[in-house]
């Protein structure tokens, strides 16, 4: 994710790029959608290794501090199974980048909306936008 074109956050930037030492996704892992300022839970539910892809859905977030409109943020998570699928791939920065398929060929075509972090649900409401 690009700062100031695809992320508005400097955190989700650093995030979308720090895929060093990450697992190797397996399903039933967590992940974290990574969006302008926000971040969202997600579960990995399908692993393509001869297409070198992954698949998420969004989880089901519930707050569960009393801190009001802060940045200091506690949810608890739970699978969403009706929530929308995006596709992952790993492309050569090493960087994780949401792809769609090409209705007329099949082909996955990359889209460069929400990055990805895997190995770890977290989210986090951004209430200044």
């Amino acid at each position: 994710m690009n700062l100031g074109t695809e992320t508005g956050s400097l955190m989700n930037h650093l995030y979308s790029r720090m895929t060093i030492g990450e697992p190797e996704p397996v399903v039933g892992m967590g992940a974290t959608l990574l969006s302008w300022t926000d971040r969202n839970p997600a579960t990995i539910v399908e692993v393509n290794t001869k297409k070198r892809y992954i698949v998420v859905q969004e989880d089901h977030a519930v707050r569960v501090d009393s801190n009001g409109m802060s940045e200091a943020q506690e949810y608890h998570f739970t699978p969403n199974p009706d929530a929308h699928r995006r596709i992952y791939r790993k492309v050569k920065s090493g960087e994780w980048v949401e792809h769609q398929i090409n209705p007329e060929t099949g082909r996955l075509v990359q889209s460069r909306s929400a990055g990805l972090r895997i190995g770890e649900r977290d989210k986090f409401y951004d209430y200044s936008f």
